[in-house]
């Protein structure tokens, strides 16, 4: 038998993926890390841990990307000189915004207006 590819990796189905934004949405220190910021390490280690699940740390950042979240990175150097420590992944929350609608309306090209002479 021939392999056509490698093998699919491991999704989230809707249900574990709303269990992992709860877990998420804890924070890290909820789950016995000293300091405030997810990385990607972290989160498949909690995934392995709370789901028996494996994945890429790729396949994990697309995952977040698709579920709202984004990956921060600090406008300054870290004094620890471990920038990955210090970069985390939060969850976006942005407005939503309604575009005015123009309204169409008869328009001239010439500098003076027919109505005005």
């Amino acid at each position: 038998m021939c392999s056509t590819g490698p093998a699919s990796l491991p999704k989230l189905s809707d249900a574990l993926s709303a269990v992992l934004e709860e877990e998420l949405g804890k924070g890290p220190v909820a789950h016995g890390r000293p300091d405030q910021t997810w990385t990607l390490a972290r989160i498949k280690t909690l995934m392995g841990r709370r789901f028996h699940k494996t994945m890429t740390l790729s396949g994990i950042s697309q995952m977040l990307r698709r579920h709202g979240w984004s990956h921060q990175v600090p406008a300054r150097r870290a004094t620890e000189g471990d920038d990955a420590a210090v970069a985390g992944w939060v969850k976006e929350t942005w407005p939503s915004a309604e575009q005015l609608r123009r309204r169409s309306m008869p328009t001239s090209s010439s500098r003076t207006r027919p109505a005005s002479r």
